[in-house]
């Protein structure tokens, strides 16, 4: 399995009707591509103010690597892009095996 993790600092004028939005844009990801086990979506309520302002965080679970290359170019995940990226002010993106 692989664990695809985002944290995602939004632009201040975004709107929280666009990040629910955006939100259930990702957890539908699992019912439309094929190897996308979960994906929660969390916003941070971490007491240590160490988030370097970055607001949420999503992580899918690819069923394996052959998984995760079907998501990249996936067009229901540009779809998402398409929505999600306009809403960024910065984004980082970290994948582990487990």
């Amino acid at each position: 399995m692989i664990r695809h993790i985002l944290l995602i600092k939004f632009k201040a004028e975004v709107s929280d009707v666009n990040i629910q939005q955006a939100r259930q844009k990702f957890l539908d990801i699992p019912n439309k591509i094929e190897g996308v086990l979960e994906v929660e979506w969390g916003r941070n309520d971490s007491p240590e103010a160490l988030n370097k302002n970055y607001q949420y965080s999503v992580i899918m679970t690819f069923a394996d690597e052959t998984a995760r290359q079907r998501y990249l170019p996936h067009p229901e995940h540009e779809r998402l892009k398409h929505h999600f990226v306009p809403l960024l002010e910065d984004i980082i993106v970290f994948d582990f095996t487990l």
